[in-house]
């Protein structure tokens, strides 16, 4: 996802530098709606980095519906039934019925983070995106919001600056 204005000179699209590559999930429940997000930030869009993935965050015979990106092989190697979706490019491949969500979530982080901060920075994209996926997913009772966060702040003991760095790798 790239944060900010047209870059001049640049290539376009997943390929283009200054873009972080990240995989949006969103699971449909009910009627359409989305059930809990996930978003995870990968190195590059390999078949070997999506197999890792969808090993960790999707059950093992879901079906998956890609745009048909090669790297989204990975899912068929990991147990899901993949299916890809050719949409082209431009307004028609936005406006495809089947990624409706996920455009929806890309167009809410980008808000949400283009509204929230001046800028963020390599380092902080993964946490930037937590954050993001954690408040969309207790989005149903923002009332309860508060008391979770005040008790895991009361709760949560020091941790030397080395130790929360972790979190940003490897994720």
């Amino acid at each position: 996802m790239s944060i900010g204005g047209q870059r001049s000179g640049g290539k376009t699209g997943r390929g283009s530098p200054g873009k972080r590559p990240i995989i949006v999930a969103v699971q449909t429940i009910d009627g359409g709606k989305p059930a809990p997000l996930k978003i995870r930030r990968i190195a590059r869009f390999k078949r070997r980095r999506v197999k890792q993935l969808a090993e960790r965050v999707i059950a093992v015979g879901a079906t998956v519906v890609t745009d048909g990106l090669w790297c989204f092989r990975g899912l068929a190697d990991a147990g899901c039934d993949h299916i890809a979706v050719r949409t082209g490019s431009g307004r028609r491949a936005v406006q495809h019925a089947s990624f409706q969500w996920v455009n929806t979530m890309l167009a809410n982080i980008r808000t949400a983070v283009v509204g929230t901060y001046k800028s963020v920075s390599k380092k902080h994209m993964v946490r930037t995106l937590a954050e993001f996926e954690w408040r969309f997913n207790h989005r149903e009772n923002f009332a309860a919001m508060i008391p979770v966060l005040a008790g895991a702040g009361a709760r949560t003991k020091p941790k030397p600056y080395w130790y929360l760095k972790l979190a940003d790798y490897g994720a």
